[in-house]
């Protein structure tokens, strides 16, 4: 139908742009921006930089005012303080011309204070002064002759009203203008004295009179400023309140998305919106996920759409032109679309066309596969079970509630004698009677009933015998079933035949269990004096255990006198013997006597296991020494007969055991391995654990055993070569003590063996009790 990319996803759905993070936001908002302008699209791009960028182009620009405003009022006030120096300067200079003048056309004579109080007039009246600057003339004392201003008083010292004006007034105009403090008030002054110094000219100036427009500008910039700055931030809650807002909004539209994303994912339903006009598709992320494949926050078309549509089951240009028509408004369409990984998913679309300027046919589609597998496999089961009720022995027939046929079998129509043309589902019960040759096989039965259920016999024209069972169903019908009873009839007859004979059989049964409870008794007299032998057998084997025990241990001392003193012969401890010939006898009389020893040793320990008095004890132990001791003892044995040892012995190997018992374990069998494998062979010993437990196996390839004689070794005695034939020397008690005391540690010893391949021997001892 359509390629597939690596992802599962349609070619022509792989090649789709890759999502915006606006897109990417909710599959909701996704469809917004698909369905918006490409200035929308941008907008939503940089949003968030605009919440970041806004505020701060904000605080750059106030900071950018405030420091041109700062700086502008600063080049002010120097601008004003300046303008008011030379002012204060050039009205000194002025008025003391002036009274040069004045002094000049007189000749030396001084003006008068009416001439001075004149000059200061006029040079008010000229406007060459600001109205708040304070002039007054001295004399040489410093004593104010004239003034004009309110701070002086006429024939009042300059000084008692000006603080800080010595320097100022000692100087004179090189002193140029400075500050001074005219009753408390801060002011700029400057002093001009005449070209023969009698009269002085006293120009002042507060600096609050100076500054007084610019302070009022000061406060309105800052009043502005701040007004300003109120707007903005004003402008910029807004903006933040209003996004905050917006996204806020956003998450709830995307949290309820989600939740109808997450329900119709759970529910199998997808959402479809196809703008008609435009011939695009919006599908919801559930309808991928259906479908399984990538989501796509992008509109598809009807084409890419068709792909996984076969056009036999529906035309989407067909419905989108008679939609476009008007002859439809709504559809209802199962559709098997093609899921990513091959198989069909059949969808049930149902959409309708909504009424708005642009047509759109808006709806969801459901999995129905489910259904639509439950349906086929409902009509393979209806198959299956028509198949079955066909083929089986008995006669079959279902009636509804009204007593009309649902379903039956050919035997039935047959036992029934019905035509096949004229019993057909859905005729009623009543018709089917009048003109069945068997009725008793439509009637109800009137044998024996239970709970609505009845059964009974009915004997048919043909000489058949039938079992008729009728059941009632949940919902009202009959379900009557017919099975052919001949043969049991004939063996009911056959039964009545065999019960009189077994009647004759019952009482010779009787006779013979009365004998038979005769010989119960002298069979159970009997049992009684076997009894009563076993124990007398079992109390004789004890003394002769306890004999041997006793035996062996009287036997022990004069052995070990014998084979000490034969070994100190052997060794000339007390000097040569003489002949070489008693050297023989001396090792002969040595090693028969350690042989004899061993023998004995071994019954006493036998007897000792069988008197029940051969205890172990259990201590914490590591089992690899005692092999490796073993080894050892072993080794020039094994040297003599050019044998191979090897060993895998994990080390260390804990285990609770008794040392004795186990060095005697290990001695006897590998005694026995070498023992019994030929010169040039090998021996193999390994230990590992297995689970709670310790695995020694010792393995040969000796001479072997023969299959039958493995399940005698062990018992005491017991030896696979009988005296007769018998090549090495032995008691074979070594392989009996060591199952018992194997046993005694809770453990178990088996034996694999192959004539003339070899032996394996392997004992397991638990490594706690």
């Amino acid at each position: 139908m359509v390629e597939l990319d690596a992802q599962g996803a349609p070619c022509d759905m792989a090649t789709k742009p890759a999502a915006t993070p606006a897109q990417k936001a909710g599959s909701a908002a996704a469809h917004i921006s698909m369905l918006s302008s490409p200035a929308y699209q941008r907008l939503l791009t940089i949003e968030p930089w605009l919440r970041i960028i806004i505020p701060a182009l904000i605080a750059v620009f106030m900071a950018l005012v405030a420091v041109l405003c700062s700086y502008s009022l600063y080049q002010w006030r120097q601008t004003i303080d300046t303008e008011a120096r030379a002012a204060l300067t050039l009205a000194a200079s002025h008025i003391s011309a002036d009274i040069e003048q004045q002094k000049t056309g007189g000749g030396n004579r001084l003006p008068g204070k009416a001439a001075l109080q004149d000059i200061l007039t006029n040079f008010r009246t000229a406007n060459l002064a600001d109205p708040a600057m304070q002039i007054a003339i001295t004399d040489e004392t410093g004593k104010i002759l004239v003034t004009s201003g309110t701070r002086f008083a006429a024939n009042a010292v300059l000084n008692d009203s000006v603080a800080d004006s010595q320097a100022l007034l000692a100087m004179g105009a090189s002193a140029g203008v400075m500050s001074v403090a005219i009753e408390g008030e801060a002011s700029l002054a400057a002093f001009a004295k005449t070209g023969t110094g009698t009269l002085g000219v006293f120009v002042a100036q507060s600096e609050t009179a100076i500054l007084k427009t610019w302070k009022r500008t000061l406060v309105l910039d800052i009043t502005l400023y701040l007004s300003t700055i109120g707007v903005l931030l004003a402008v910029l809650y807004a903006f933040f309140s209003q996004s905050a807002r917006a996204r806020h909004a956003s998450l709830i539209s995307e949290k309820v998305q989600s939740r109808i994303d997450t329900a119709m994912l759970r529910g199998h339903c997808g959402l479809w919106d196809w703008d008609m006009a435009r011939g695009r598709i919006y599908w919801s992320p559930s309808m991928y996920e259906m479908l399984g494949y990538r989501p796509y926050y992008a509109m598809l078309s009807i084409s890419e759409i068709m792909t996984i549509i076969d056009p036999a089951d529906i035309d989407l240009y067909d419905i989108a032109q008679r939609a476009m028509e008007g002859e439809i408004s709504q559809i209802d369409e199962k559709v098997a679309m093609r899921h990513a990984d091959g198989h069909c998913v059949w969808m049930r679309i149902r959409a309708e066309v909504t009424d708005s300027d642009e047509p759109h046919l808006v709806g969801i589609s459901f999995d129905i596969s489910e259904q639509q597998e439950l349906a086929e496999q409902t009509e393979q089961a209806d198959m299956r079970i028509r198949d079955a009720i066909e083929n089986i022995s008995e006669s079959f027939v279902l009636w509804d509630a009204d007593g009309r046929l649902v379903m039956s079998n050919s035997k039935f129509r047959e036992y029934a004698g019905l035509d096949d043309l004229q019993f057909h589902p859905g005729i009623h019960r009543d018709t089917v009677v009048e003109t069945a040759i068997e009725p008793a096989l439509i009637n109800a039965a009137t044998g024996k009933k239970r709970r609505g259920n009845s059964s009974s016999e009915r004997k048919l024209s043909n000489g058949k015998w039938l079992k008729i069972s009728e059941r009632q169903t949940k919902d009202g019908g009959l379900v009557l079933i017919g099975t052919d009873i001949s043969q049991l009839k004939q063996h009911q007859q056959k039964l009545e035949d065999s019960e009189r004979k077994n009647d004759f059989t019952i009482k010779s049964l009787r006779q013979a269990h009365f004998d038979q409870e005769i010989r119960n008794k002298e069979i159970s007299k009997l049992n009684n004096r076997l009894k009563i032998e076993k124990d007398r057998a079992e109390t004789a084997n004890q003394a002769k255990s306890e004999f041997l025990a006793n035996m062996s241990h009287e036997l022990r001392t004069p052995l070990n006198a014998i084979i000490g003193f034969s070994q100190m012969m052997s060794e000339n401890t007390f000097g040569p013997l003489g002949s070489e010939r008693y050297s023989e006898y001396v090792q002969d009389i040595h090693n028969s006597g350690t042989h004899l020893l061993t023998l004995i040793n071994d019954i006493l320990d036998m007897s000792k296991i069988e008197a029940g008095r051969f205890t172990v004890e259990r201590k914490a132990m590591d089992i690899e020494p005692v092999i490796s001791e073993a080894l050892r003892t072993v080794a020039l044995q094994a040297e003599e007969k050019n044998i191979k040892l090897e060993t895998d012995i994990a080390s260390p190997m804990p285990a609770e055991a008794d040392n004795r018992a186990i060095r005697q374990i290990c001695l006897n069998l590998l005694a026995n391995a070498v023992k019994f494998t030929r010169a040039g062979g090998r021996v193999f010993v390994r230990t590992h654990n297995v689970g709670d437990a310790v695995l020694v196996t010792i393995a040969d390839n000796g001479i072997g055993i023969p299959k039958e004689a493995i399940a005698k070794l062990g018992n005491p005695f017991e030896q696979v070569e009988n005296q007769f034939t018998k090549t090495h020397t032995g008691s074979g008690l070594g392989l009996a003590i060591s199952r018992s005391l194997i046993e005694a540690h809770g453990g178990t010893l088996r034996i694999f063996s192959r004539e003339n391949r070899g032996t394996t021997v392997c004992f397991r001892i638990p490594q706690r009790p």
